[in-house]
Formats: structure tokens, C-alpha cells, sequence
């Protein structure tokens, strides 16, 4: 908890240290490459702050440089191309983009400038975490930590308190789920399947020359 010189009743615990594993978005993820080309449908559910549900078209280059990202909601009727986000400084990433809504009848750009830290004191940390259960399927975690440090301060002569501690604050919270289910370009050959699916005689002549003494 808590003590402070200033009379207030010192904060509980639940309230300095508070870790939410109730996501706020849960998102499926459906993606198939054509032709350098990574091709998916997003759809996605929003629970917080309002119920929601949005469906995606997302377009994006196969390329280690790609440079841009397109994107159509059905819903809205919206189309934008974005930017990747592009390295500002060590901590600071800088994304534009340009879109046209259907619907409004309006074109538009804006832009984000987006970093992994805080400030007035308040430190976060934000972090995607992937998992693939097997070829194919992946799930990915977003989650956020909002956190001060604890610290232990005093003084003497000052008309300040002789020892007080801060004992710093952590709010955490699972905010996204994502199920990435990915179809590959192109069926791969499975030589065990292909070889169970031979004759026997096949089968036979690969097993003896696999026997056959190797310098021959």
C-alpha cells in the first residue's frame, strides 16, 4: 500500500496490482499467399469499449521490404492503404495512410506515431506473443503493461516525512486474441504418402537398393 504524508486513506493492493485476462478483442484470421501476395479475411469481434463486429479484406506483400498494407471493411465500406511503420527513433515508430470511404463519399489521410513507452510517469509496455499449435495455425496474444516503479524516498530538516514508500502501480491486461489459420500456395508433396500410395512392387525395388551395400 500506499503511505503518504497527506492524510488519504492508503490504496489497497487489488487496486495498485491489477492484471486482466478478459480480452476485449477476439479476432479470426484466415490467409492464403498467391503470387508473392498474402491475401486474408479478418474477422474480428470488439466487446470494449462498445459490441462490435467488423470484417476485413487485408492485402499485404510477401517481400522482407514491403512497404504498404490495403485494407477493405465491408461493413463501412472503407478502403486505406497503409503505410509500414517506419523507424522514427529507437522507441518511436511514425505510419500514414490514405483511405476512401464509400458510404461518406469522403477521401482522407491521417497519420500515427506510435511507441512502446509512456509518460507523466506512467511506463507501458506493449507486445505481441505467438504461438503455433501446428502447420498452419497460430495464435497470437496482444497485451499491454501500464506500470510504475516502486521507490522509497525521505528527508530530514525539510518538514517532509522522514521515510515514505511508493509502492508503484502495474495495470495488465490481455487485450487481443487472434487465431491465424494460413492455407499454403501450394500443396507440398509428402514423399511418405507418396511412397505408401506406390505398388508393392515399387515399394520392394526402393527397399533392396536401400539395402544394397552404399558404394554401389
Amino acid at each position: 500500500m500506499d503511505s503518504g504524508s497527506n492524510g488519504e486513506e492508503p490504496t489497497s493492493w487489488e487496486e495498485l496490482y491489477n492484471i486482466n485476462f478478459i480480452p476485449s478483442e477476439l479476432f479470426l484470421k484466415f490467409r492464403k499467399e498467391i503470387e508473392g501476395i498474402r491475401v486474408g479475411v479478418n474477422l474480428e469481434f470488439y466487446n470494449a469499449p462498445i459490441n462490435e463486429f467488423q470484417g476485413k479484406i487485408v492485402l499485404k506483400p510477401l517481400s522482407p521490404e514491403r512497404r504498404w498494407k490495403f485494407t477493405y471493411e465491408a461493413i463501412h465500406q472503407d478502403v486505406r492503404i497503409l503505410s509500414k511503420k517506419i523507424p522514427v527513433t529507437k522507441f518511436l515508430n511514425l505510419q500514414v495512410g490514405i483511405g476512401h470511404n464509400f458510404q461518406l463519399h469522403s477521401t482522407g489521410w491521417n497519420w500515427k506515431l506510435t511507441t512502446c513507452l509512456g509518460g507523466d510517469g506512467i511506463s507501458r509496455i506493449q507486445n505481441k506473443t505467438s504461438f503455433g499449435l501446428f502447420p498452419g495455425m497460430d495464435l497470437r496474444f496482444g497485451w499491454r503493461a501500464d506500470y510504475v516503479i516502486p521507490e522509497i524516498t525521505g528527508a530530514l530538516g525539510t518538514g517532509e516525512p522522514l521515510f515514505n514508500m511508493n509502492s508503484g502501480r502495474l495495470q495488465a491486461s490481455l487485450d487481443r486474441v487472434e487465431a491465424i489459420l494460413t492455407h499454403p500456395s501450394r500443396p507440398v508433396l509428402d514423399e511418405k504418402n507418396f511412397i505408401l500410395n506406390r505398388t508393392w512392387q515399387e515399394k520392394d525395388a526402393q527397399h533392396a537398393w536401400d539395402l544394397k551395400d552404399p558404394d554401389q
